[in-house]
């Protein structure tokens, strides 16, 4: 999905096939590398969707160095905006930047295979790591590890987008709509509460810098637009208690839901418990489950889609967790071109400045709720995260170890 050939105007700087000065591409990467980057993050990633978020920062902007600050909160801004899983739509982007289409596939497939895997596992009888009392201590050291994870994304992230008193204070509203009003309506109003207020306050502040190198024509973009409304609106159609509707089910919850995590669950208890496909309790199973497992929240749809199944299990596992992902991804995809070539105008770049600051309200309100509120219940439980803080922030130690660390301290407490 490569976009047409680029122009360079009298500077040197690309333009595409409508004048429009674009980023110019960062180093390009292999397939390979994206896959085995991201099925790490896959297996250790634990905290849920803003924890990710932290995780996708330390690697892809400060270890690897495969994007910048800014254009990584685009990113976040983008996938949070759009309908489907923000973080999974964030990694998606990520390989999609680095690696072009395939890049983008095999940073799902490795971010999302192990979850996917264990879920399905689940669904045929696996246990729950949780029923022990080490097993749930280690759990709760992961989400430990995820209180530091996200306060050094926050902190990382304030110092580079909130460097004057206009910025910091779009960042404070945005905390405040974010906690004022819960869930997805929340994040898009502290989005759009961010490019209103950058218009009037950072006329005058730094260029956003060069923003998102996007491999995608707008042809391709537009393609996938319709695609996302196509296959909505025949989602929609009365398929009936049929392999179809099942399907369908999937494909409406992953396109409806704004921000992706926890969000997506009253919608899918909708499409596959009150049809009759599963029961609450089998439902509420796998929930719990899906808490204790790294990766994206969604592949909570390849458990449903096994114990719901009018057929093999396997078959339904799988196209329940393609259909719950295709319209974000659709979605973003889609958006991206269109979103190159309107970021570069001047007031773009004032409302872009005031979203990126809005973003790192956003993360800094899910710092507090739920990722604090969830993990934080006692004095050692804070001293263990502020031990990782400091370890990732001071001792420049890998996250994977801080990760590693902070699952045996809580497995060892819990002993």
């Amino acid at each position: 999905m490569n976009g047409s050939q680029l122009r360079q105007d009298a500077s040197g700087a690309p333009r595409d096939h409508d004048g429009v000065t674009v980023a110019a591409p960062g180093p390009r990467g292999g397939v390979p590398e994206v896959f085995f980057a991201f099925l790490r993050l896959g297996l250790t990633s634990f905290g849920g969707p803003i924890a990710h978020l932290g995780y996708f920062r330390a690697e892809f902007v400060e270890k690897r160095r495969w994007l910048g600050e800014n254009a990584y909160a685009e990113l976040v801004a983008i996938s949070q905006f759009l309908p489907g899983p923000a973080s999974s739509q964030t990694g998606f982007g990520l390989g999609l930047l680095r690696a072009g289409l395939p890049g983008a596939l095999a940073a799902w497939t490795g971010f999302t295979l192990p979850s996917a895997l264990l879920m399905f596992a689940f669904a045929l009888g696996a246990g729950q790591i949780a029923d022990t009392a080490r097993g749930a201590g280690l759990l709760h050291g992961l989400k430990l590890v995820a209180v530091a994870i996200v306060a050094q994304a926050v902190a990382g992230m304030a110092r580079t987008l909130c460097p004057d008193r206009a910025r910091a204070a779009i960042a404070v509203a945005g905390v405040f709509a974010v906690l004022l009003v819960p869930g997805s309506p929340g994040q898009i109003a502290a989005i759009l509460t961010g490019a209103a207020l950058g218009l009037l306050l950072c006329r005058g502040a730094d260029s956003p810098g060069a923003g998102l190198a996007v491999p995608v024509s707008r042809t391709s973009g537009a393609i996938c637009l319709a695609a996302f409304f196509v296959l909505l609106a025949i989602a929609f159609l009365p398929l009936g208690h049929t392999p179809a509707g099942l399907v369908a089910a999937f494909y409406r919850a992953g396109a409806l839901v704004f921000g992706g995590g926890h969000v997506v669950l009253p919608l899918l208890r909708d499409a596959v418990v009150a049809p009759g496909w599963t029961s609450d309790a089998s439902f509420l199973a796998g929930y719990g489950a899906a808490q204790a497992l790294p990766g994206p929240l969604f592949t909570f749809a390849a458990y449903l889609g096994a114990v719901s199944a009018p057929g093999p299990r396997w078959l339904f596992a799988g196209a329940a967790l393609i259909a719950i992902f295709l319209p974000g991804v659709l979605a973003l995809v889609g958006a991206l071109p269109f979103w190159q070539a309107l970021r570069s105008r001047p007031r773009a770049q004032a409302a872009m400045a005031g979203v990126n600051a809005a973003v790192v309200g956003l993360l800094a309100s899910a710092l507090y709720t739920p990722v604090w509120t969830s993990a934080v219940r006692s004095p050692i439980d804070f001293a263990v995260a502020a031990a990782a803080f400091a370890a990732l922030v001071a001792g420049g130690v890998p996250p994977i170890l801080v990760v590693l660390a902070c699952g045996a301290v809580g497995a060892a407490l819990a002993g």
